[in-house]
């Protein structure tokens, strides 16, 4: 089946060209033109993948990725943006983005990326456990304890499958950054998702933090 993608930008020509052409790459693609429309279209098809302008009226990109976030959408999200600078991929990576192509793009290189986020979700099926926390990596699903199965985001089922991996050692910030935002992000983001994650978790005690290092389950 052909993933589903939502093409979310206000110029017209810009958003018809990634429409006739991602589609001409085999994906099922729809498009809005504003940050309304695309919540609005979250409603009733959730999509595989987002291509998202950062710079719209009203809604903005980042807004919109955090609104889709806090909805339960769990797919890749893709920027795009005319700012290169490193305070706003921050902030687009804050919102809960996955990666980001710099505008102009060529299509070849937002087509890439799509696939490598969505190889990013289906590579592995693992099943990783500590405790009574079990996290299904192919799948982004977590349990713990006597709860329901809570869905994670990319980022969040990375942060905690590199926490799964190596229980009893600690996850500095640096080595969580450099492995799951690629080195652009600041310290503070991976406190944000370990906050994220207690969160789901329903187990503020479940992630500890080591003061001036990082972050380690609870034994």
């Amino acid at each position: 089946m052909a993933e589903r993608v939502l093409v979310v930008e206000d110029d017209a020509a810009v958003r018809r060209m990634l429409e006739r052409s991602l589609g001409a790459e085999g994906f099922d693609v729809a498009g809005a033109a504003d940050g309304g429309a695309a919540l609005a279209a979250t409603e009733s098809t959730v999509p595989d993948l987002v291509v998202l302008d950062v710079a719209m009226p009203g809604l903005d990109g980042f807004e919109v990725c955090r609104r889709l976030r806090a909805k339960g959408l769990t797919g890749g999200v893709l920027m795009l943006t005319a700012r290169d600078s490193v305070a706003d991929r921050v902030r687009g990576l804050e919102a809960g983005a996955d990666d980001y192509v710099v505008k102009p793009f060529a299509i070849a290189e937002v087509v890439a990326r799509l696939r490598a986020l969505t190889r990013r979700g289906s590579d592995r099926s693992e099943r990783l456990a500590h405790g009574d926390i079990v996290l299904d990596t192919a799948t982004g699903t977590v349990t713990s304890g006597a709860g329901r199965p809570v869905q994670l985001t990319a980022r969040e089922s990375q942060l905690l499958e590199l926490l799964l991996r190596d229980p009893r050692a600690v996850l500095s910030r640096d080595a969580a950054i450099e492995r799951i935002w690629g080195g652009a992000a600041t310290d503070n983001i991976v406190d944000r998702y370990v906050a994220r994650l207690r969160r789901k978790l329903a187990d503020p005690e479940a992630i500890r933090t080591v003061r001036g290092v990082g972050f380690i389950l609870a034994p």
